[in-house]
């Protein structure tokens, strides 16, 4: 049993040593610069394009889309909208780019603006579909 235990910390201790080695022979490029989607076209340096992911975290900046209008409902729960106030969101949904969708819904969530719960699934839709036709 102290010969298995002893052999798993063993071949834990090879593989840091080996990934430590790698690292530093293989250093990965901090800057932005050969990583930015050049003429709205993704780079093809992540599994998932940056352009079209919904994660906040890909990119800090925010970006507005004719909707700063929309700034006024930051912070209010998704499921409080009036039937004109989601009808704004629509309007902003519904004349924007379908490659514009991904982007649109990053700068919301930076901003702090949820989605109406009756239009998150229809966004889902617009960048799923984008996704498959992409590939």
């Amino acid at each position: 049993m102290w010969i298995l235990i002893v052999g798993l910390i063993v071949l834990a201790f090879i593989a840091m040593v080996l990934g430590y080695f790698y690292n530093k022979r293989h250093p990965e490029s901090d800057s932005n610069d050969a990583a930015s989607p050049a003429g709205g076209e993704c780079c093809g340096q992540h599994a998932v394009c940056e352009k079209d992911s919904l994660l906040s975290g890909v990119s800090k900046g925010i970006e507005y889309y004719d909707d700063e209008d929309l700034d006024a409902y930051a912070g209010m729960d998704p499921g409080q909208y009036s039937e004109g106030q989601i009808e704004q969101f629509r309007d902003v949904l519904y004349t924007m780019k379908e490659e514009e969708v991904a982007g649109w819904s990053r700068s919301l969530q930076l901003r702090g603006i949820s989605l109406p719960d009756e239009l998150k699934d229809e966004v889902f839709l617009i960048i799923g579909e984008r996704r498959s036709s992409n590939r």
